[in-house]
């Protein structure tokens, strides 16, 4: 970790790498470039009836960058079907870094003022790097998700990197591309300028 600092964090992004620990309790940062890369084109979020139903719903508020800190703690909580992390206390410290060079934000899901769902990730040029997302109620993480790709369009970004690809964000238009296609991808988004 000791190598690590935010502007180094910024650095392996421009380069397409990305941290990750082995578990919670694994003190070490390792670097990954994996052969397949998981995107959602920004023009092909996929929304089913029942998750609109929900976005329609009174009750639900979203928010953005008003607990980053929060959101990347319960993104590192255990969960039913998530009984182990790879958010260490180095990852939490250098993205409160980021956070704090306004590199690094989060969306987040309240209803009643209580925060139930939520993500974050790293703005780059015109990219946006998804990290980990987190729900306390079904569809919570997928309104932080449509919420995030509202964003992104209305601000002029270009690509939503979400690493790896699961079952969960192929169902909303996740897609895997080579990383010799993501990293032409990347090279085209890191020129762009967008503010989160």
């Amino acid at each position: 970790m000791d190598e690590f600092d935010s502007h180094h964090l910024l650095n392996c992004y421009a380069r397409g790498v990305f941290p990750m620990a082995d578990s919670a309790d694994d003190p070490s940062i390792f670097l990954l470039d994996p052969d397949q890369r998981g995107i959602i084109p920004l023009d092909g979020l996929k929304i089913s009836k029942s998750l609109r139903k929900t976005l329609r719903k009174a009750g639900f508020e979203t928010r953005f960058n008003s607990c980053f800190s929060k959101v990347l703690s319960l993104c590192a909580e255990h969960a039913p079907g998530r009984e182990s992390t790879w958010i260490n206390e180095g990852i939490k410290t250098l993205y409160g870094q980021l956070h704090d060079i306004g590199h690094a934000h989060s969306v987040e899901v309240f209803h009643n003022e209580e925060l139930i769902g939520g993500l974050y990730g790293v703005s780059l040029g015109t990219a946006f790097f998804g990290e980990s997302m987190f729900s306390r109620k079904t569809d919570a993480s997928k309104v932080a998700l449509v919420k995030l790709v509202e964003r992104l369009n209305a601000q002029g970004f270009t690509l939503l990197d979400t690493q790896f690809i699961t079952d969960h964000l192929r169902s909303l238009g996740g897609i895997e591309i080579s990383r010799e296609a993501y990293h032409m991808m990347l090279s085209d988004a890191i020129k762009g300028e967008a503010q989160f």
